[in-house]
């Protein structure tokens, strides 16, 4: 993937759109503290599993934030994941996602819930809720990659070397993708 970093600039936003710097000040033990957060949406993640394949489909994606503190990671494997920012079922937000990142169309009916927790506990504290569902490709519409500036290819791992993928630091991945590989080794294979 094509990109080239221009500068860093530590900025304070007006009108963000996805994430809020803030300050919050409290109290602990009788002791006035403050704690720097961001305050950001909640998102919906799935392990998206092909049963021809016998594969899982990731996404794979530049993310500046992973590149900034780690710039030998160009890209991010994850699951097909998005932010929950409109007035729609979890489900329906999730079978959305599967559509505009990976191309394929799947009953909201097949998309099971695994469970929900918390990302980035010490500077967002978002939930994020953790699906599941099984394609093949008589759900293929399109070729996924994303909507509006999204950039993504579709990564795919065989069942077979999962468990490796899992533990290979050479391939910077999301907690979520990798506790829900164990969920299935634990739960479905």
């Amino acid at each position: 993937m094509p990109f080239k970093i221009t500068r860093f600039k530590t900025v304070s936003l007006e009108n963000p759109q996805f994430v809020r710097p803030m300050r919050i000040l409290y109290t602990q033990n009788g002791r006035a503290l403050s704690w720097e957060a961001v305050k950001s949406h909640d998102s919906v993640a799935v392990l998206l599993y092909h049963r021809e394949k016998k594969s899982f489909l990731l996404v794979k994606q530049f993310r500046p934030p992973v590149y900034l503190h780690h710039p030998e990671h160009t890209c991010t494997y994850e699951l097909c994941a998005g932010i929950v920012d409109k007035d729609a079922t979890l489900v329906q937000i999730a079978k959305e996602e599967i559509n505009e990142e990976c191309g394929y169309d799947v009953p909201v009916e097949k998309i099971e819930k695994i469970t929900s927790f918390f990302t980035n506990v010490g500077i967002s504290g978002a939930k994020q809720h953790l699906y599941y569902a099984e394609i093949d490709e008589t759900m293929r519409i399109h070729d996924g990659g994303g909507i509006h500036t999204e950039q993504i290819e579709l990564e795919w791992v065989p069942l077979t070397e999962a468990n490796a993928f899992v533990f290979d630091e050479n391939r910077a991945k999301t907690p979520g993708l990798m506790f829900a590989f164990y969920w299935f080794f634990a739960t479905i294979s």
